[in-house]
């Protein structure tokens, strides 16, 4: 008979944060970031240790990405305004404190407009004419500070550039704070081993056993969410009225990975978007094979007189 022993560790976190509800509720399409990690594998009555932990890593620099294009009638003309422009901002960001702008090119292409065909008694056609040219750029601006943001913005708005595109997060050591995930994931890990020995009563030293690992990595551009906070108020019935609906503006916020799935959280306080960074750990003990002895075959004659004789077959 094979004993089955079948556990799956999940660690209760020992502190939880709580949130007023607030506007995100008139929208109940919201949905959650999620969190899993694909390091599963099958288990046959095996014994499996679960540790699932998450780092919330703070930003050393920010790099802000602005738009900016410029239409002209010629190709020189097109370069030279925008050059202007360029230079007159990059100047005025560089007086900022350790502020860096790079400058990246997206695209160049010319501009139509339709032309009416000439034509005596025929049907009107149209033609399109290169009427001048268009070219984009991107600043790439890294900077330290996530208060520089503003004055940023600021400065951009000033020579008419407003498409703020994206702001990345970066981290300079990441490895090192995996690392610390890890560490923390080994030590639960060994504690839980020692535990399970003395729960059933076997040594687990000796059986085989399977490691899998992974890392899921959250960048705050990923985790913001929309939604409309309003109510509408209905009209009286038999009323034949035109309803000019207001438009309704859209709020962007920041929703983080929520702590209650993690077994440990490194930095739980989160006021500002940061770097989340999730590890899970599985260690799979295989259960050992009980051999089992197939019982010998025994082979019996009975004799005219009725008397029943073992017979030996081995030889």
């Amino acid at each position: 008979m094979r004993v089955h022993y079948t556990l799956f560790l999940s660690l209760i976190v020992n502190y939880a944060i709580c949130q007023v509800s607030g506007n995100v509720n008139y929208n109940s399409r919201v949905q959650l970031q999620e969190s899993h990690i694909n390091v599963n594998f099958n288990s046959n009555g095996d014994l499996i240790i679960s540790v699932k932990g998450l780092n919330n890593v703070q930003a050393d620099y920010y790099v802000a990405m602005f738009n900016i294009n410029q239409k002209g009638r010629t190709i020189d003309q097109t370069h030279q305004l925008l050059e202007a422009r360029i230079k007159q901002v990059s100047t005025a960001i560089e007086k900022m404190k350790q502020v860096e702008v790079i400058v990246d090119m997206i695209s160049f292409t010319p501009q139509y407009e339709y032309e009416k065909e000439k034509k005596i008694f025929s049907k009107k056609s149209y033609n399109e004419i290169p009427v001048g040219f268009e070219l984009q750029k991107n600043l790439h601006v890294k900077y330290e500070d996530p208060s520089q943001l503003t004055e940023l913005v600021r400065i951009c708005s000033e020579d008419e550039i407003y498409d703020l595109i994206r702001v990345d997060y970066i981290s300079k050591n990441i490895e090192e704070e995996k690392k610390k995930l890890m560490d923390q994931a080994d030590r639960i890990v060994k504690e839980k081993l020692n535990r399970y020995e003395e729960l059933l009563s076997i040594k687990l030293d000796s059986l085989e056993k399977e490691l899998v690992e992974g890392f899921r990595i959250i960048y705050p551009v990923e985790s913001y969410k929309s939604y409309q906070a309003y109510s509408s108020s209905s009209l009286n019935e038999g009323e034949s009225s035109r309803v000019n609906q207001s438009q309704k503006r859209n709020t962007l916020y920041y929703q983080p990975i929520i702590n209650k799935e993690f077994d440990y959280v490194i930095n739980p306080l989160v006021v500002e978007p940061v770097i989340q960074v999730i590890y899970e750990l599985r260690v799979k003990i295989k259960q050992p094979e009980i051999k089992q002895t197939k019982p010998e075959k025994e082979y019996m004659i009975i004799m005219p007189n009725g008397e029943v004789k073992k017979v030996d077959i081995k030889n």
